[in-house]
């Protein structure tokens, strides 16, 4: 079982970053955190690195579902989503798959958490 879900764009990067955002908004997820990767690498290692972001998607609902159900689940949230130049131009946009980390949990009341959200996300994904 693969970790995540992509898709590849033939858009702009920041366009790509919008689509995404508006997309996940759609499915009740809200951005907690954004990491621009290419900026912290320029920043702490002054390197040059490709328009890289990291999107920290929460679905407020799912998160506190979880949260009930496993307390440290917090380890594993928000579910992040990358928006990453590829080398041919274009721009991947790929989701973690919650159904495949979950499994590391061994905790059967997030089974149908973790399959609605990962039904959520393949859905953004596949709208983009």
């Amino acid at each position: 079982m693969s970790y995540y879900f992509s898709k590849i764009l033939a858009v702009s990067f920041e366009e790509a970053v919008t689509k995404t955002t508006d997309e996940l908004k759609k499915e009740g997820f809200g951005i907690l955190t954004e990491i621009d990767v290419k900026e912290a690498m320029k920043k702490k290692l002054n390197v040059d690195f490709k328009n890289y972001k990291i999107l920290g998607a929460c679905n407020p609902p799912f998160a506190y579902k979880a949260l009930q159900a496993e307390d440290k689940i917090g380890a594993m949230l928000p579910c992040n989503v990358i928006v990453q130049e590829t080398p041919d131009g274009k721009v991947e946009v790929a989701a973690v798959d919650p159904v495949a980390s979950m499994q590391a949990v061994k905790n059967p009341a997030l089974e149908e958490i973790a399959a609605e959200i990962q039904n959520k996300l393949k859905k953004v994904i596949d709208s983009l």
